[in-house]
Order: structure tokens, then sequence, then C-alpha cells
């Protein structure tokens, strides 16, 4: 993620604001520029500093303080890029489920920052009734006693409405014996699943994935069945980027391409303040990290993980030194890389035809 800087003052802004904490100018977002503008009220539409733009529009959903972003110049669309892949969105005349819904907003605006920074392939449910992506927050029914499962079905994801909810996601976190949980996760794990049917087997890539992360093609509910009875491997992180991972090749794959997006947005912030990793304890070089690059346009993973590991090691100790848990707990063995180098692949190729 970029830190961005509002053209009217100059103060630094954040991806998640509404206005300048400085001079009180109202920001957007332009995805198509990768941009946070200022904007300035321009008739009933806004016009924008960044690009000197006339005539846009601020998404709808921005009605609900749930999106920050504008349509495109000249467009009639009344949703944003990521705001038209929405289907079903919670009771907004609850304002309980109103707070959770612009928390699960959040984490699905930086999800689509990084799907349209590589410009990977993305058709709503208006452009492919079958197959298109499309989001449907769903909140439990407390009358049947009905649990949404947060999960993804041939394009459609379901985010439960109640993984917004910080103790509840916690609890769950508890219960499944995770070292991680948040929205976020959420979004790039379930748009894995996704990306697996567009980029894997639509893309021709069955082969290299099935010598990759085994035959996808074996009983998936006998595959979750047997994981929850027996739990991992004794020795699965030799092999898988966490245990969940472990339960089928399609759960491998989206687990590994959700933390590849958390590395390359993670490093993004980190070459955003410069963040250098030099430990007086290093003595030959192995923990040593200067972030000085673009992680979106790196064009090897290894380039990607030499970076990340000595700054996950650093900011793990720093979180350590707060009694707080590590950033990230996580090993990436040489296993692991390989699988991680498979989507950095996959993106670079669909970013590459992306953007001819």
């Amino acid at each position: 993620m970029k830190l961005f800087v509002c053209q009217a003052c100059s103060n630094v802004l954040y991806f998640e604001n509404r206005a300048c904490e400085r001079c009180g100018h109202r920001v957007a977002f332009l995805p198509e520029k990768e941009m946070l503008s200022s904007i300035e009220p321009d008739g009933t539409a806004w016009a924008t500093l960044a690009d000197n733009g006339k005539g846009r529009m601020l998404c709808a959903n921005a009605e609900f303080d749930a999106c920050n972003w504008l349509t495109e110049p000249g467009s009639s669309d009344l949703y944003c890029r990521a705001c038209r892949h929405n289907g079903t969105v919670p009771d907004l005349s609850d304002p309980a489920q109103l707070a959770g819904w612009r928390e699960l907003e959040v984490a699905k605006h930086r999800l689509f920052y990084s799907v349209l920074r590589w410009k990977l392939p993305l058709t709503t449910r208006a452009e492919d009734p079958a197959h298109g992506l499309i989001f449907n927050f769903l909140a439990d029914d407390p009358f049947s006693g009905q649990r949404i499962m947060t999960g993804h079905d041939n394009g459609l994801i379901t985010i439960a409405l109640t993984e917004a909810n910080d103790i509840e996601r916690e609890r769950r976190r508890l219960e499944m014996g995770e070292p991680y949980r948040t929205l976020l996760g959420h979004f790039r794990h379930e748009v894995g699943h996704y990306f697996w049917d567009v980029l894997v087997r639509g893309g021709g890539k069955l082969d290299e994935f099935r010598a990759m992360f085994g035959d996808e093609q074996i009983d998936y509910g006998q595959a979750l069945q047997r994981h929850y009875a027996e739990g991992p491997p004794a020795d699965w992180q030799q092999n898988y980027v966490s245990a969940y991972a472990t339960t089928h090749p399609w759960e491998d794959f989206a687990e590994t391409w959700a933390h590849y997006l958390h590395i390359v947005d993670t490093l993004e912030m980190a070459a955003e303040f410069g963040m250098e990793v030099r430990p007086r304890i290093d003595r030959d070089g192995e923990l040593t990290a200067r972030i000085r690059f673009n992680p979106y346009m790196a064009a090897d993973v290894e380039k990607l993980v030499n970076a990340w590991l000595p700054f996950t090691f650093a900011i793990n100790s720093v979180n350590r030194a707060m009694g707080a848990r590590d950033l990230y707990p996580f090993i990436l063995s040489p296993a692991v890389i390989g699988k991680l180098g498979f989507v950095h692949e996959l993106v670079r190729s669909a970013a590459k035809a992306g953007s001819r």
C-alpha cells in the first residue's frame, strides 16, 4: 500500500482517509490512477485536484460512509470498480450491521487496490452471470440460528458479517487454533479461489499446478472432514504456509495466494516509509534488507522473500517488545517459497496481459 499526499496542503494521507486532517479537503481514490486525490465540489459532481479532473462522481456507497472511491470519468455507473462487485449487503437500517459492513468494505477495498494494480482479469456478475466475481455480505439469522460461513463458490464469495466483530473473530481464531485471523486475510484467501478458476484452470496451468500443489480432483468434502478430524500432518511446516493449507490443493493455493498478497502489499508500505533492516548482530548480510523497490514490479519471488524475511524478523521482534503477537507468525520453507513463486509467475503473466 502507498502513502498519499493531499494536493491542497501536502499533508500525508492514508488509503482509508475521507478527508485531509490538516486542511479539511475531502479526498477520494482514483482507481484508474492508483491515487488518492483531494476533491472539490463541481456542480453536482466533484473535481479532482490530482489531475484537474472535472465531473467525477463518488461511488453510491459513499452515502453510507462505506466507500471513498470515485467512478470512472464519463461513466454512468453508480458504483466504483470495487463496489460494482457487491451482491447482497447487510440491513443498513441496523446500526450494528452498517458498522460491520463498513469494516468489511475497508478490507475489500484494500484487496481491490492490489488486484487493480496488477490489472488482473475481473468480471462482474452482470458481465458473466455464471462466474463473475460477486460478494455477498450476510448476517447470521438470530431466529433460525443459521450461521453464515465465509466461502467461495464459482465466483460468489460469501463473507460472514460476524467476522467484523473483533471479539467473535478472536473467539473463532482460538477455536480453530489459528495464529492469525483478519478480515483482509479472509478477502485475500477467498479471492484466491476465484483466481484459481480464472488463471489456473482457465489459463491452462493445471499441469503445473498439480506438480506444485497436488491433484485438486480429490474429493474436497472428504478432505475437509479428514482435516478437522485428524488435523494437519506433524511436519506440515516443511511444505505448507499454514495448517489449513494442508486440507486440499485448492486451500493450499488460496492460502499461498493470500500470503503472496500480504507480502507484496506490506513490503510496498515498508518501502513508502524507507524501511531498512541492518541489525548490529548481522555479520554476513543474511538479516539485511533495504526495501527500495516496487514489490508489485518485482521480477522474481526471491527479491520479495529476501526483503520479507529480515523485515518480518525485525517487526516480529518489535511486536514482542510490546507484548504483542508476531505480526507474521509463519515459516516460509523452500517448498512454500516455490509455491509463492508459482503465484508470482501467474500474477506477472496476467499483469502483462492486462497492460497490453
